[in-house]
Order: C-alpha cells, then sequence, then structure tokens
C-alpha cells in the first residue's frame, strides 16, 4: 500500500479565509486572493502572527472544499496521514486534533503527525502549500495551489488547484503514484485548469 503524506493548513483547512475571517472582524476590510497573491500570511495581513496566537484560530477554520470526500477515498485506498507543523504554535495541537475528528472523523489519531520539521515524513506521496516541506521530500510532490504560490514556480513539484484534481492523479486508474514509474499529469492538469 502507498503512503501519502497530507498538509493541513492550506491543504485541508482554509488558512487563508481564516486570516480574512479574523482581519475583517478586526479592521472592518475584506481582503480577497487577489490581495495575497505572491506575498506570506505576514506580508497580506498586519496582525497574522497575533491571529495564530489567539485561541478558537485553529480550531475553526474552514474546510477547504471536496477536501473531506476526496480524501476519505483516498484514506480507503491508500496509507494516509495527516502531517502538520503544528509545534510552532503548541496552542494549535489540541485545535488540529479537534478539527481532524469533527471534520474528517475517518483519519484516526494514529493517522495525525504534529511535527516541527517535515524533513523525516517518509511516504510516496505529500501534498502541501509550502515549497520548504516539498523540496526537501523523497518521493512525487503536489504543490496544493495558494495565493503565496500562486505566482511560483513549480519546479519539480506538480501543482494541484483543487481536491478534484488530486482526486484524479491519484485514484484514476491510470495513473501510478509510485514516485520511481513516471506518471503523465499532463492531460489531468489540463482538464481541471
Amino acid at each position: 500500500m502507498k503512503r501519502i503524506a497530507v498538509d493541513m493548513d492550506g491543504v485541508l483547512a482554509d488558512c487563508f479565509e481564516q486570516f480574512v475571517r479574523y482581519e475583517y472582524a478586526e479592521t472592518g476590510v475584506r481582503k480577497t486572493e487577489k490581495d495575497g497573491l505572491g506575498k506570506t500570511e505576514d506580508e497580506t495581513f498586519e496582525h497574522a502572527r497575533v491571529y495564530l496566537y489567539q485561541p478558537g484560530f485553529f480550531r475553526g477554520m474552514p474546510v477547504i472544499a471536496n477536501s473531506q470526500q476526496v480524501l476519505k477515498k483516498l484514506n480507503d485506498r491508500f496509507e494516509v496521514f495527516i502531517v502538520s507543523a503544528a509545534t510552532e504554535f503548541p496552542q494549535s495541537l489540541i485545535e488540529k486534533q479537534e478539527w481532524l475528528n469533527e471534520h474528517f472523523p475517518f483519519i484516526t489519531w494514529q493517522q495525525m503527525v504534529f511535527c516541527g520539521s517535515k524533513a523525516l515524513i517518509d511516504a510516496d506521496v505529500m501534498i502541501d502549500d509550502h515549497f520548504k516541506n516539498l523540496d526537501s521530500f523523497k518521493g512525487r510532490t503536489l504543490l496544493y495551489t495558494q495565493p503565496h504560490n500562486e505566482l511560483a514556480s513549480t519546479g519539480k513539484h506538480k501543482r494541484v488547484n483543487n481536491w478534484l484534481e488530486i482526486e484524479h492523479l491519484l485514484l484514476n486508474p491510470q495513473m501510478h503514484i509510485d514516485h520511481e514509474i513516471p506518471a503523465d499529469f499532463s492531460s489531468a492538469i489540463s482538464r481541471y485548469a
């Protein structure tokens, strides 16, 4: 069975929208994804670091569209682990676990990996929105599009814009997720682009 490592914030949980909501509640200004293109959250939202330490920030994030249904299908077929670099924000640990329990009840506690660095993760596929996590990964990498990475060249990573693309790439019997076997992703990408 193949192992898939799935990031949480920005892949399952809509971190950008949560920043938008917090800033809007504070300032009355609602930013859009266009405002965050090519910028870090710290550059887009003046008080981003403050929001990250507020109780409930991680617990209240919206779920990214189609992630629940597609992740359930992946979990039924593969060995799935949710991998979150959560220890930078220790208060987030319980919030993230509660969030996963609520929105992804088929993910067991044994499938939740909260760490500081993802460099130690050993899997066949990693789905993440940050280059810092994908660049050192030895398996196949899928870069999940978020405003902060949307303008960047993907380099050696395959870009995915939504969970329907992930479903097509990883659950299509004609595709391979074994990183040692080359797979042509161009038809899948163009279908949803």
